[in-house]
């Protein structure tokens, strides 16, 4: 309960090290202020009723006193009553401080954060030249990549196994079990055959195939023969057996060689139409969905995307952890040459700043009014008395400049209408 009363109550700001300096600098003028009031009555109290030139010291020092005091109430009236006495239209921050943060909230939004001025402020910064000048520096680049993969390291450590497993869980998996795979998956085969992406994939099947046939002969005796009839001797078993993977050999070779080859033309023939199958044939399009619950069932599913995720990480982290590693040096060189480009390029650098511009023109937009509002709230938590005595000790060193001016002009003027009294006389 104590606790709740201690949030909710009024703020009082924490003084800093910045606050003693300008207290003790307020303190200096203040005492020059008064030190010049004093001074002035002095002079008053020892050329009273005097003549002469002594009578234009004393008429100036008269005024002097006069426009001391009135411009040390005018001060004081900022901040407090003076010496005490409630005088209306006095203590005028720790009374209307609310007000004042609503004035300088209204001031902020409506001189600062318009959209005109930071688009004008930020073109005229030249923030792209100044990124390509900084990161010139061989130094600076480095720092960046070093901060970089740091901070990269540090968040692929943070990702732990169970938060893959929750992501397949609770987000891959149910997603993949609405979204319909047949479709998706004819489209990606279709546009994979209308560019031949496939053809690479059959060159390297037919490829290990083949190698595997010639590296290999007594596992197809072995297998062929398991299927030889029982009855036929043995001689001829083999030489059949032997014919057989001769010509196995040799029609491989001549798939492989031959790329116009009726067999590949045949593969085309049915991925071909297992693509459009997958897209307008239904009991295909059934069969794959089945094929894909039943992935998405399998316990491998978990089991394989943590694994990879596993070595991904680990494979990141140490080549991120390596000063002389191939990412290091990845990062290193693409920050080169985006130094490099933004240098040499002035469109880009164009292109860039303007982009720079309405990205602070729309955080202006939609986030401005919650940054001034911030200085509403801010003062209204103050206590009255404490925010007037924190903006006096911002100011309030400039303002006994007033005192101290109305102490001299106050003297000057006083002079100046003793020397027309006279005159007029």
């Amino acid at each position: 309960m104590r606790e709740d009363a201690r949030v909710s109550g009024p703020m009082i700001p924490t003084d800093s090290a910045a606050d003693a300096e300008r207290r003790s600098a307020l303190r200096r003028m203040r005492t020059v202020a008064v030190s010049l009031l004093l001074f002035a009555a002095a002079v008053y109290g020892v050329t009273f009723g005097s003549d002469g030139a002594w009578g234009y010291v004393n008429a100036g020092a008269e005024a002097s006193m006069v426009g001391a005091m009135a411009d040390w109430f005018a001060v004081t009236a900022l901040f407090k009553h003076p010496l005490g006495l409630p005088i209306p239209h006095t203590a005028l921050i720790p009374k209307r401080k609310d007000d004042l943060g609503k004035g300088l909230e209204q001031f902020v939004g409506e001189n600062f954060l318009q959209e005109d001025i930071i688009r004008e402020r930020i073109l005229s910064v030249g923030i792209a030249q100044r990124v390509a000048g900084w990161l010139a520096v061989p130094a600076n680049a480095q720092r960046v990549v070093e901060e970089v993969s740091d901070l990269a390291a540090i968040g692929l450590s943070k990702v732990r196994p169970d938060h893959i497993e929750s992501l397949v869980n609770d987000a891959l998996v149910p997603r993949f079990r609405e979204e319909p795979v047949a479709p998706l998956l004819g489209g990606l085969l279709d546009e994979a055959l209308a560019d031949d992406l496939h053809h690479g994939l059959v060159d390297l099947t037919l490829n290990e195939l083949y190698d595997w046939l010639i590296a290999n002969p007594e596992t197809v005796h072995e297998v062929i023969g398991e299927r030889a009839p029982w009855w036929a001797p043995d001689s001829v078993n083999t030489y059949v057996i032997n014919r057989l993977h001769t010509e196995m050999v040799r029609w491989m070779a001549e798939i492989r060689s031959d790329t116009n080859h009726r067999a590949r033309r045949a593969l085309d023939s049915m991925l071909q139409q297992l693509a459009t199958d997958l897209q307008s044939n239904p009991a295909t399009q059934d069969r794959a969905e089945r094929l894909k619950e039943r992935v998405l069932d399998h316990p491998a599913v978990n089991r394989t995307a943590i694994a990879m995720w596993t070595a991904l990480r680990e494979a990141l982290v140490k080549s991120l952890d390596d000063p002389a590693g191939a990412v290091r040096k990845r990062l290193l060189l693409e920050v080169d040459l985006l130094a490099t480009r933004l240098s040499n390029d002035a469109d880009l650098r164009e292109r860039l700043d303007q982009m720079a511009g309405d990205l602070a023109v729309f955080a202006v937009d939609r986030y401005g009014s919650e940054v001034t509002t911030v200085i509403t709230h801010t003062i209204e938590r103050w206590d009255g008395k404490e925010a007037a005595r924190r903006i006096e000790l911002h100011v309030g060193r400039d303002l006994q400049f007033i005192r101290i001016n109305g102490t001299i002009v106050g003297g000057l003027v006083g002079v100046v209408i003793h020397a027309a009294s006279i005159a007029l006389n």
